[in-house]
Order: C-alpha cells, then structure tokens, then sequence
C-alpha cells in the first residue's frame, strides 16, 4: 500500500502585530473589569490605523475601568509612547434586551449569544495540540525571548511565523519549511537577524520536537519589513481566529474571543469544546478528537452536541458521545465555575493561542475527566 503525503501549514504572530496589539487591549479591559465586579458584561472591541486607535464596545460594571489608559499599557513595553497614537473611547453600556437574558434568574444563566463553536485535540503533541500551529507559536515566543533580552538587535515586536510539516499517512515526519518575518529598523539589520533567528529560534525549536534541520529556512525572505504595527496594517480586534485557535486543524464556528466575557458562547463554549476534546483523547478514545456545540441565545444549555474522530476511535462515535455526556455537565452557569470563567487572566491568552497553554494552567486544559471517560465508555 502506497504511503498517503500531504504538507500541513499553519501560521502565527507576535505581541506587536496590529490584530494582536487589539486583542491584548481588549482582554485587558476584560481583565480589569472583571477584577472590579466578577459579574461584569462586556463586548470590547479595537481598531488602530496609523495613529489612530478606537476602543468600542458593549461594557456593564460596577467598577471602572479607564480604557485609554489601559491602552497604553499595551502599547508602551511595545516601544510606542502618546506621540504615536490618539486614542479614543466609544464605550456603550450592554444592550438591556440582552442583559435580561443573561442574568441569573433562579440561578439560571442564559447564553449572550447564538452560534456554534468548535473544540479540537490530537495524540501527536504532548499538549494535545497540532503540531504546525504549536511550532509557529514557539518560533514567535523564542523571538520575543530575544528580542526582550537584547539579543537580536534592530529587531521589533510585529512578526509572523509560517511552518509547514510533511505528513505522511496522517502522522506527522518532517519539517518542511519555517518562515518568519520580523519588523525591523533599518535595512542592513536583516543579515544579522536572519543568522541569529535561524540558529537561535530555528533550529532549537525543531530539535526540541525532535525533527532533523535541514528543512527550507527563511527569514525576512521578501526584504525589508520596516513600517510595522499599525502604522503598517491595520489591527482589529479578532481576527486571527485560526492563529487562537488550532492553525487551521480543525474548524471554527466563526466567533473570536477577545474583550469578551464568560456568557459570551464564543468562547466559553469554545473553551469548553477543547476541555471535551482533550480529555477524550488523554482517555486513549480516539487519536483525534473535535466537539461542536450550538447555542440559542437565553438557553442555558447548548441545542446540540457532534464529534468527529477521523477515523481515529477505538469505539464508536455514539458510544462516545454518550460517554460525553454521561461525564460532564452542559448547564452554562456550570461550564462557567467549573472554567473559572470570571477569575482567568484573558490578557495572558490574548497573543500565542488560547489551548495547549501548559504553562499557564488552564482550566480547560485539564485532564480531570479521563478516568470518568473511560468508565463511561464501558
């Protein structure tokens, strides 16, 4: 039988790209609402262009939360100061028709949103993540290492990374290629970073999954990359869904998730999918493993439950749909608490990806439902 290869690519930013630089200022306005009243309601979003940045939204709480200001606390450690940028502030308060359906009425707390979402994880990184999407993300953080221990010099913060791996038969065997663009001060810096990022992030980066080094290299392959952020592109909040989520793997129900809070489906459910999905294969049910929930806005449980496994179960996906449910509880005032929806520090998620985050120990990432799953399965 003839060996089945494709090539699988997935791609990645760092903290200074303009959608990234949205995100983090989004989140953080989360963050500080939340910390003022857990039962804050908020829907933030971010636009920068050239010198302008916008913050709108939807925000009801108790506290205060002075959104320029925290504006700049994200773009300041980024090398920008007041002459770059005029902020400005259109802040809404929560649409009463939706916060009457969200509230808690007889402890009841209903959905902010319809929509669907989707939860993703696979056997063939130890964080349950694709493997394309988790080495972008590293060659993107071993930058930013070096960049803020100042060993990459006339490199900035706006970066992309591209890797794609040879599969064969579905498993993943090689590196292909890696690509990464830095921005960058001056032209004649780019000799120098490309030769330091290729022996400093590169090549340790691919040993440290265990692949050979002879796979295609480039860095800053198109030239100069020297007007970045916003004035080079314009950010918006949510929009690199598929860089937050698995690169590409699996699908996406649409929904972003930054500036926004726990009764908002698009990302507590999807949260909640992952936390599905991984604990099923950490349980040895299936190589790979993805959960789709649909909400209706009110209703405090998703409408409907799929799984896809590929190919890849040991039993049946009815078998383990019904082992699903049997293990964890759908009610959102539940998936919120057992999450810990209201105390997590967004901000920390809001650049590099929201799953297969180990070092931040996510609720969602735990593997506390593998023993349930397995006796449920029988």
């Amino acid at each position: 039988m003839s060996s089945f290869v494709r090539k699988i690519t997935s791609e990645s930013v760092g903290v200074g790209h303009p959608d990234k630089i949205c995100d983090k200022i989004a989140d953080s306005i989360l963050d500080c609402c939340l910390k003022l009243d857990p039962n804050s309601h908020v829907a933030c979003e971010v636009f920068a262009s050239n010198h302008l940045i916008v913050i709108g939204g939807e925000i009801t709480t108790k506290g205060y939360a002075d959104v320029v200001q925290i504006a700049w606390s994200v773009l300041k450690p980024l090398g920008y100061d007041e002459c770059d940028f005029t902020i400005l502030s259109n802040i809404n308060k929560q649409s009463t028709d939706i916060n009457n359906l969200v509230s808690l009425q007889n402890q009841i707390i209903g959905a902010g949103d319809q929509g669907i979402v989707f939860g993703y994880a696979t056997n063939e990184t130890k964080n349950y993540m694709p493997l394309p999407i988790s080495i972008a993300h590293d060659l993107c953080k071993e930058t930013e290492k070096l960049i803020n221990a100042k060993k990459l010099p006339g490199a900035k913060y706006d970066m992309k990374s591209q890797v794609c791996i040879n599969y064969v038969n579905n498993k993943p065997k090689s590196i292909d290629s890696m690509l990464m663009s830095i921005q960058h001060t001056t032209s004649k810096d780019i000799p120098s970073i490309r030769k330091i990022v290729e022996s400093k992030v590169m090549i340790p980066v691919a040993k440290k999954y265990g692949f050979s080094t002879g796979f295609k290299k480039l860095v800053n392959a198109a030239g100069d990359f020297i007007i970045g952020g916003p004035f080079g592109d314009t950010g918006l909040t949510g929009r690199k869904i598929i860089v937050d989520t698995y690169g590409g793997a699996s699908r996406h129900g649409g929904g972003a998730f930054s500036g926004k809070d726990y009764t908002k489906v698009d990302r507590t459910g999807a949260y909640f999918a992952r936390y599905i999905a991984k604990n099923v294969v950490a349980a040895g049910l299936a190589e790979r493993c993805e959960v789709q929930l649909g909400f209706n806005i009110g209703l405090p449980h998703p409408s409907d439950i799929y799984i896809e496994t590929f190919g890849t179960a040991k039993y049946s996906d009815e078998k383990i749909l019904n082992a699903i449910k049997k293990s964890f509880d759908f009610d959102l005032k539940s998936i919120i608490q057992k999450l810990n929806m209201k105390k997590n520090v967004y901000s920390n998620l809001s650049v590099y990806g929201h799953f297969g985050r180990d070092e931040l120990n996510l609720p969602w990432e735990k593997l506390d439902k593998v023993i349930l799953l397995k006796k449920n399965i029988e």
